[in-house]
């Protein structure tokens, strides 16, 4: 199995800091060796009060959400000599308070994400043709989104205005026009029809780019747009009384 010495120039910050600055620091990798595994070990080895956030390992849960050599990447998944690079600079996401080091403050995303109201369970699309067991209607699963903020940080729209609803929060809206599962769709509609709401969007699909998740924010966007626009018409076609 190869192993290279890796550089790692990692991003620091502690509250009270006039501003972040860089430290390098080298550790072992082989080709198992994923970010996030460099990173705790640069922790327990060499500096135990970097700061940064992990829990599953296993891209399921969103909390190793970083900026690896300038690109939205879930640092459990990254393999550090996949990138092929002999230094790897790691960032926090952007767009977002930072609390130390590689650690952001998610509470802003929260606010917007969780104001949508999106159940966490779908009915699956992938089993349509499958047998259902005796006693059940329909299969169901977990919503794409891992809540990573991958999207919110690489949407240049969220750097210059914060009151941009963002790609995942709007991505969540869509999906409960699509299948409200009870859940009223008016008010959401009205909601994301604003300034500040999906045509702020300026259609780069950076958050397409970002996501792990096949979220796919930037198309979701797109089809809220084009629901605006057919409530749009219908309302004018239905004022015009031509049935």
């Amino acid at each position: 199995m190869a192993e290279q010495i890796i550089e790692f120039k990692v991003q620091r910050y502690k509250q009270g800091q006039p501003a972040p600055t860089y430290q390098t620091f080298k550790t072992l990798c082989d080709d198992n060796t994923t970010v996030l595994v460099a990173l705790q070990d640069i922790r327990r080895d060499q500096d135990g009060s970097l700061v940064l956030r992990h829990s599953c390992h296993h891209a399921s849960c969103g909390t190793c959400g970083m900026r690896v050599n300038g690109k939205e990447e879930l640092g459990c998944v990254v393999k550090v000599l996949d990138l092929g690079t002999s230094t790897v600079t790691v960032e926090p996401m952007r767009n977002m308070p930072i609390i130390s080091d590689l650690v952001v403050n998610m509470e802003p995303f929260y606010d917007r994400y969780n104001a949508v109201g999106m159940p966490y369970v779908r009915q699956s699309e992938y089993l349509d043709e499958a047998d259902l067991a005796e006693g059940l209607e329909a299969y169901q699963r977990y919503e794409n989104c891992i809540e990573c903020n991958l999207c919110v940080s690489g949407c240049p729209i969220m750097g210059s205005d914060e009151l941009y609803l963002g790609p995942a929060t709007l991505a969540a809206a869509r999906r409960v026009i699509e299948e409200p599962r009870g859940v009223p769709t008016k008010p959401l509609l009205d909601w994301v029809d604003s300034e500040n709401g999906c045509w702020r969007c300026h259609v780069a699909y950076e958050c397409n780019t970002a996501c792990p998740s096949e979220v796919y924010p930037g198309d979701q966007i797109m089809a809220l747009r084009r629901d605006l626009t057919k409530r749009k018409f219908r309302g004018l076609f239905g004022r015009g009384g031509k049935g």
